[in-house]
């Protein structure tokens, strides 16, 4: 795969986006025909608009005609891979199918829905909610009975709510998350004072979608309807709403309050931090104070520093202490949370872009999300509605009976279900049997965690449904979106011609050295060089040293001796470089009179240079070596010209003149 894209442009044509032509040529009437291969208006012309064409430019005839003579040299070449049988070899249709996958991908996601998401995350992640809630526990995998009685308890308690019952003393009481009730103290745990419901602050993506949503569509102070989760169900009372705290950078200083501490303890500690804010009112430096007084040594050593975090990662006095604190670098009065007293100092504060600077975050995470779910049910109910699908959804029930705990296993018998013979669904002209879902949950079956069987059965029936419309609409692809078929067509061609344009030239030209050097032989007078300075090149670091050198070269000593003069131990006064150069290849070869002999002193930085000419060069060949790289790119153009001309041979082209004149 990544061969094919690193090439990409040497392919270059390609298929592209298809566009309506005037009203007297269609895209359907054939342009020409290649080998017996028809191509239409609409797919070359295709081409022509992705490569050679600026949107909304008018047709020049004579790009129109150049571009048409690539085009056959391209398909002549494709149709010679066909002809080989080079799409029907198995790594040829893996890496197609591996392009295809990726391709459809996109169509498998309702974008308006995805869209609609980012935008609704984006709106809410601007304010930060505190909230408390009322829980109900209920599995998703619950027996009907059981579902009734947790919707009972729940509708009952919203009904006290909304008959003026105080929120906090309802959750205390009732509420099935035991953070609402204090926990006594024991040998693993000190005593722990319940949260009478609170959840404290949280944002956009803390919590699973549906509560999100519930706390977010529920005025302030106003109680939610009755929301599900994957837990069980919830009534959400809304404290707090406010402008987002964003992303936060603080310190702290911090002083525990020991375990079983008295009143005259607590009271101590308050004393103690009180009097390290007085100091830093006083003018005292922060870092000193961290180091002096806080109890937490990990923070201590980096100023009191905290990682990053937001709204929804520190407790609610935490988070309001920030709050209140204006500006970068402003710190806290002392702050009283369950783990003890801090004073707090805002390091930074980064608080949510714009909608394009956000966007691209928000996208990934809303795809992550259990709210991605949505835009998949907008397909399903498309590929539904676009299928005349038909369902009889009583058809399932039969499983219950059937599928035993085996299966959680991976030994369910499928013979268990060999009376099962009802049609369950029909996507389209295709209809789907209950053996066609037995074969299904045996084919799939796997040592899981065992459920309640009607809720895996029903799990299991989904699953199957939603698989076999994403196959249906596969299938479907090419057909309904010309894109898709326009891009799978320059896929495929794109494999095709690479891997035979690797073995009929590129390749070849690299590994045919004989050729290689026949051609090179044949075209000696395309590789010359111009004329050359044969000299070398002294670099003085220090100026003063320049004539010493002069002198020494001057004496014939060899630049061997002359580094061992210049450079002793580990000293670099002198760096030297000779070779052949040709204009614009070197400044200070440029900088000189092209004579033999020494050049004056060239300034350079640092110390100066000077040049040695040894010779003036004429023109010459080039030879196989130095030239190599040229002769081989040649070599390869000689190769395709004469491939090309072999298959205008081997394949009869017809241009219907007629269809191209109206494209003109």
């Amino acid at each position: 795969m990544k061969r094919f894209i690193a090439n990409f442009f040497v392919l270059s044509i390609l298929i592209g986006i298809g566009f309506p032509l005037k009203a007297q040529v269609k895209n359907d009437e054939v342009l020409l025909t290649i080998g017996g291969k028809r191509v239409t208006v609409g797919e070359f012309m295709a081409v022509y608009q992705k490569n050679d064409m600026k949107k909304g430019d008018p047709i020049d005839t004579k790009k129109l005609e150049d571009y048409l003579t690539l085009y056959i040299n391209f398909k002549l070449k494709v149709r010679e891979a066909e002809e080989l049988g080079l799409d029907t070899v198995t790594s040829f249709v893996t890496e197609l199918r591996g392009y295809r996958d990726q391709l459809a991908k996109p169509y498998f996601t309702d974008e308006a829905t995805i869209d609609r998401l980012i935008r609704e995350a984006y709106d809410r992640e601007h304010s930060d909610l505190r909230t408390r809630h009322i829980f109900v526990k209920l599995a998703l995998d619950a027996l009907p009975k059981d579902t009734l009685e947790a919707w009972q308890k729940i509708s009952k308690i919203r009904e006290r709510l909304m008959n003026g019952e105080a929120f906090e003393n309802v959750a205390t009481e009732i509420s099935e998350d035991p953070s609402a009730r204090d926990r006594e103290a024991n040998q693993q745990h000190p005593f722990l004072a319940g949260n009478h419901g609170d959840l404290g602050y949280f944002t956009v993506f803390d919590y699973v979608y549906s509560f999100e949503s519930g706390a977010y569509n529920t005025a302030l102070g106003k109680v939610s309807p009755i929301v599900r989760t994957e837990y069980g169900y919830h009534l959400i009372k809304v404290t707090v709403k406010r402008e987002a705290l964003g992303k936060v950078t603080a310190a702290h200083i911090f002083m525990s309050i020991p375990k079983n501490a008295t009143h005259a303890d607590s009271l101590r500690v308050f004393q103690r931090i009180d009097s390290v804010y007085h100091k830093l009112k006083d003018g005292a430096r922060w870092e000193e104070m961290v180091k002096h007084y806080s109890d937490d040594k990990g923070s201590a050593a980096k100023g009191g520093a905290l990682p990053k975090f937001g709204v929804n990662r520190m407790v609610p006095e935490f988070i309001d202490a920030i709050y209140n604190l204006a500006k970068e670098g402003d710190f806290s009065t002392p702050v009283q949370t369950p783990y003890g007293w801090h004073i707090i100092r805002l390091i930074e504060r980064k608080k949510p872009g714009t909608f394009e600077e956000e966007k691209a975050d928000l996208k990934q995470k809303v795809q992550k999300d259990g709210r991605s779910d949505l835009a998949k049910q907008a397909i399903f109910a498309m590929i539904k509605k676009e299928s005349n699908f038909m369902e009889m959804p009583d058809a399932v029930k039969d499983f219950h009976s059937v599928v035993t705990d085996s299966i959680f296993a991976g030994k369910w018998d499928v013979a268990l279900a060999q009376n099962l013979t009802k049609p369950m669904f029909q996507i389209s002209n295709q209809r789907y049997t209950q053996k066609d879902f037995a074969a299904y949950l045996a084919k799939n079956q796997h040592k899981m965690e065992k459920q309640k069987i009607t809720f895996f059965v029903d799990k299991a029936y989904k699953d199957f449904l939603n698989e076999n419309l994403i196959k249906y609409e596969n299938t479907r692809l090419e057909a309904k979106y010309p894109d898709f078929k326009n891009l799978m067509n320059e896929y495929r061609d794109g494999i095709l011609l690479f891997d035979l344009t690797d073995q009929k030239v590129w390749s070849r030209a690299t590994k045919d050295t004989t050729g290689l050097k026949d051609f090179y032989a044949s075209h000696k007078s395309n590789y010359m060089w111009e004329d050359r300075l044969e000299a070398t090149i002294y670099t003085v670091k220090d100026p003063k040293l320049a004539q010493k050198v002069r002198n020494f070269l001057q004496s014939g000593l060899n630049d061997e001796s002359l580094l061992k003069e210049l450079n002793p131990d580990t000293t670099k006064n002198l760096k030297i470089e000779s070779g052949k150069y040709s204009k614009k290849e070197n400044k200070y070869i440029d900088a000189i009179a092209w004579a033999p002999g020494l050049s004056n002193d060239i300034p350079a930085n640092p110390g100066v240079v000077i040049v040695s000419v040894k010779k003036v060069l004429a023109p010459e060949v080039k030879t196989l070596n130095e030239a190599r790289g040229l002769i081989t790119n040649d070599y390869q153009n000689f190769l395709e010209k004469i491939w090309v001309e072999y298959l205008r041979n081997k394949y009869t082209v017809t241009v219907n003149k007629d269809v191209l004149t109206k494209i003109k």
